[in-house]
């Protein structure tokens, strides 16, 4: 990569990150908080937890979409505007409406398949998996430094207090945005960062995709409805204050991360991606059945709340890139598009469904059912295919003249190592799976020309 590409993926995943960060600061805080809030119940607490799902989910896609006309920074500077107003009405709101209101609004600001086309506009075809990785890990490394910081930050000031700090970071993204964040040269459609509405019904048959899909959603619905439970049953076990957790959160996830990094490893190098993946959904699964036994015991609830945490860390690392691996070539960008707005949904059904249940069966139901949404997703994932091992290849298809599509891509099947490939002529890009241990990438470049 080169340095203006470094500046572009590190700019844009601060932008994400400042975004994600006070998002998941509320999780471990925000059930404890919305008791006192008038007309407060455990439905309307699940439903204002989750919400902002709902918005996200329905309006990402639209987002990315309207940004190739407007352009991609204006998009994100109006979505951080929106996300920025939501905060500021949920950290006034002395109802659980109010807060509902601020939570829908800020998932209204949908900017992040914007910020993914943003990095594509800013990056070439040979730079983009790895700027695109940077942006994923410092999302993963927010998520967790969100659980820790949200406890400590509430201690201090308040949920409120959490609420206008994502003021002040949305504001500070758009000064990233504005004023670090390169301006593109060119932004047009690219099929492997951004969805392309004449594949979504394609992608949408795709059965493997679709167990995919499935996964990342339960995955989130049971992490949502999971944290309107967990922490008040740690204060009851531990007696430790919701705002002092952090104590417990810390070293969990320093042990989900030491069991994340050998999974993904073996996963990967040694491709055995379908065991440790179902394995880990097993785990979620097992995590659940424990906590319906955690009421009894200090010893279970922890095991339980670190086998999940592990289990959830290894599943957001390993979804990703079973998407990639299954996608076709040209359709990458629409298989992460429904691939993230499930996953938005799944915060909305956590909370929706999570609320609903401790509602009337209180927090053993919780657990019971997120249990039975990892067995369900235990049996689609144990039946799934083993995943390929194959990598993108993008590859810019110099010149100005005509391309014969089924011509080029016959050449490209004979270069070792590609396993399928989709050339599109209107934007001179070559799309190819291949197996990166014997691919023969010169050979490969020298068909492009």
């Amino acid at each position: 990569m080169t340095r203006p590409e470094y500046r572009a993926a590190f700019s844009l995943a601060a932008v994400f990150s400042l975004r994600l960060l006070g998002l998941f600061m509320i999780y471990p805080v925000f059930a404890a908080y919305a008791r006192g809030l008038a007309g407060a119940t455990p439905y309307t607490i699940g439903l204002a937890l989750g919400i902002y799902g709902l918005s996200q989910g329905l309006l990402q896609i639209p987002f990315g979409m309207l940004s190739d006309r407007v352009g991609r920074k204006p998009m994100i500077v109006i979505g951080l505007l929106m996300f920025a107003a939501g905060s500021a009405i949920a950290a006034r709101a002395t109802t659980i409406d109010g807060v509902m209101l601020g939570r829908v609004l800020q998932g209204a600001g949908a900017v992040g398949a914007v910020i993914l086309a943003l990095v594509a506009d800013l990056t070439r075809e040979e730079s983009r998996t790895k700027a695109m990785a940077m942006v994923g890990i410092t999302i993963g490394f927010s998520f967790m430094l969100a659980l820790v910081t949200g406890p400590v930050v509430a201690g201090i000031a308040g949920v409120p207090g959490i609420f206008w700090l994502m003021v002040a970071l949305a504001l500070l993204g758009i000064v990233v945005v504005l004023f670090v964040v390169p301006a593109p040269q060119d932004s047009h459609v690219h099929r492997d960062a951004e969805t392309v509405p004449g594949m979504l019904l394609s992608v949408l048959r795709n059965r493997e995709l679709l167990r995919f899909d499935f996964g990342i959603f339960a995955l989130h619905a049971i992490l949502t409805a999971s944290f309107l439970v967990i922490p008040g049953l740690l204060h009851a076990q531990l007696r430790v204050d919701s705002r002092d957790q952090w104590i417990v959160y810390l070293p969990v996830l320093l042990v989900s991360v030491a069991v994340m990094i050998p999974a993904i490893v073996v996963a990967e190098k040694r491709r055995r991606m379908k065991e440790v993946f179902v394995g880990a959904v097993a785990a979620i699964a097992v995590s659940q059945l424990l906590l319906l036994r955690a009421g009894h015991s200090v010893a279970t609830l922890l095991a339980a709340v670190t086998l999940f945490f592990a289990a959830f860390n290894v599943l957001e690392a390993s979804l990703p890139s079973l998407i990639t691996k299954t996608a076709p070539p040209a359709a990458k960008g629409t298989a992460t598009g429904i691939y993230s707005s499930l996953q938005f949904l799944g915060i909305f059904f956590g909370g929706v469904a999570g609320g609903w249940i401790h509602q009337v069966a209180h927090a053993n139901g919780v657990f019971a059912g997120s249990a039975a949404i990892a067995i369900g997703w235990l049996l689609v994932a144990a039946t799934m295919r083993r995943p390929s091992h194959l990598t993108m290849r993008i590859l810019r298809i110099p010149g100005t003249g005509a391309i014969d599509e089924r011509s080029l891509g016959e050449r490209f099947r004979t270069v070792a190592g590609v396993a399928d490939v989709a050339v599109v002529a209107s934007e001179r890009v070559a799309y190819l799976k291949v197996d990166a241990r014997v691919f023969d990438a010169k050979r490969a470049q020298t068909i492009a020309g």
